[in-house]
């Protein structure tokens, strides 16, 4: 029971920094923002890793620093996330998201070549699912771009997606699914 309420008791300092990061960063920014991930397919499945700030399962990844190419980010967040040494095989696509922190998520096909799975600071959690069970704390957003490096389509894809408060609610209700779990 004390462990639940710990976990809970990080709700309020983690949703006003999540808040402030999807209403009020994007704002301020001067440049659109770019999000690398990976889709990394092996013979244990994809592999997922869970934030430290909004618990849910999401494709590892992050964003380029300046004047790193997109593949360079990718590699680099990557490993910093999971311990793995990822090859990019190929585009999965690009997903344009409005609403509550606009950006457009650059999602790569990827395998792993080294490294050992090892969580961080930024991704407490790392873990490989069956691709045809994947986890009920998924956050929806990350469905579509799964799909498709599945379907390993000979184009990339570009996908237009809203996140208002529908999706803002299902990641709240994801978020405390995987607290109160654990």
């Amino acid at each position: 029971m004390i462990g639940r309420v710990r976990r809970l008791a990080g709700l309020v300092p983690a949703y006003a920094r999540i808040a402030w990061w999807g209403l009020v960063g994007p704002r301020l920014e001067s440049e659109p923002l770019l999000v690398v991930q990976a889709a990394v397919l092996g013979p244990q499945g994809i592999l997922l890793s869970m934030r430290s700030d909004l618990w849910g399962w999401e494709l590892p990844g992050g964003n380029p620093q300046p004047g790193e190419a997109p593949d360079a980010a990718l590699r680099r967040e990557v490993r910093e996330e999971t311990g793995l040494d990822v090859e990019l095989e190929k585009p999965v696509g690009d997903y344009v998201r409005t609403g509550f922190r606009p950006h457009r998520a650059r999602v790569y096909r990827c395998r792993a070549v080294g490294g050992a799975l090892a969580p961080s600071e930024e991704t407490p959690r790392v873990a490989w699912f069956p691709t045809e069970a994947l986890p009920d704390t998924l956050f929806a957003w990350y469905r579509a771009p799964i799909q498709d490096a599945l379907a390993r389509q000979s184009e990339p894809v570009e996908r237009h997606d809203h996140q208002g408060l529908s999706a803002i609610l299902n990641a709240a209700r994801i978020d405390l699914r995987t607290r109160w779990r654990g």
